[in-house]
């Protein structure tokens, strides 16, 4: 038993620094009645695991987060959990409200074996400013690496779902300004790098139907870092931006770096 779960270790632990795509918290129920169960998977993937995108379901592995915890209103609990359990987020409600799942990962490196893969990248965050900043900076063509940390929460509406989401102190983080269990319309978010404002900047909406088809749009940032997102019944949705930076000195010489980038990422439903 403890060989088989060793191997599981490692085969998570190679998908997790092989994909360096969205990390997201999608609950299996995001609408749960009062007194529920919470579940929700962990998945690495792309395309928010809608139209022939990949989708990888992480279990509860402690090393690999700094943060996993649940809040409603002021109360804060951990995410408890055993190594290897999937869905990785599976507690008891906290009671009835708008519960705010958060979960930081830990640092881990992708590298790149030419720019093709990292142009990709730049280009589907709107990030294409980095390669000329690459090549201004003289940095290797061929093979480099880069740093990334996650920063994903969801929202859980339990019961009458009351309540709002916050900021929870996160690195880069974004934030609803809206409830989207209990408003109807357009949806704002705030996002935030180190406590500021991400003014001016691109970020991405994953629009789920119940039948897995996904539509992605892009929309950028007001002066305050607010986006209103146009979002209908009986979907669900992931917003995802992108901070890209040079390493810090100690971070670039202990793990061989050259970029990092640190990933915002929020999950919700509208209900019908």
């Amino acid at each position: 038993m403890r060989f088989i779960l060793w191997l599981s270790v490692m085969w998570f632990a190679a998908v997790q620094a092989a994909t360096a795509h969205e990390l997201w918290i999608e609950p299996i129920d995001y609408q749960p009645k009062a007194e529920s169960k919470l579940e929700a998977l962990l998945v690495n993937g792309q395309n928010f695991a809608g139209n022939g995108g990949t989708a990888v379901r992480l279990a509860y592995i402690p090393k690999w987060f700094t943060r996993f915890d649940m809040s409603l209103g002021d109360t804060v609990a951990p995410v408890p959990g055993r190594i290897g359990d999937t869905p990785a987020l599976d507690m008891d409600a906290l009671g009835e409200g708008l519960h705010v799942a958060v979960y930081q990962s830990s640092g881990d490196v992708v590298s790149y074996d030419g720019m093709e893969k990292f142009q990709t990248f730049l280009g589907h965050k709107g990030l294409e400013r980095f390669e000329a900043q690459h090549l201004a900076r003289g940095l290797s063509q061929e093979r480099f690496s880069e740093y990334y940390t996650r920063f994903s929460k969801s929202l859980i509406g339990v019961g009458a779902a009351q309540g709002n989401d916050r900021d929870m102190g996160l690195e880069t983080e974004l934030v609803a300004l809206d409830n989207p269990y209990l408003v109807r319309g357009d949806i704002r978010v705030r996002l935030t790098y180190q406590g500021a404002a991400r003014a001016n900047v691109p970020l991405e909406l994953f629009e789920k139907s119940l039948s897995g088809d996904v539509a992605r749009k892009v929309f950028m940032t007001d002066d305050q870092g607010v986006a209103q997102l146009p979002v209908q019944p009986g979907y669900s949705y992931m917003v995802d931006a992108v901070v890209m930076r040079e390493p810090a000195a100690a971070l670039a010489a202990e793990k061989s770096v050259v970029w990092e980038s640190l990933w915002a990422n929020l999950t919700f439903a509208v209900p019908k």
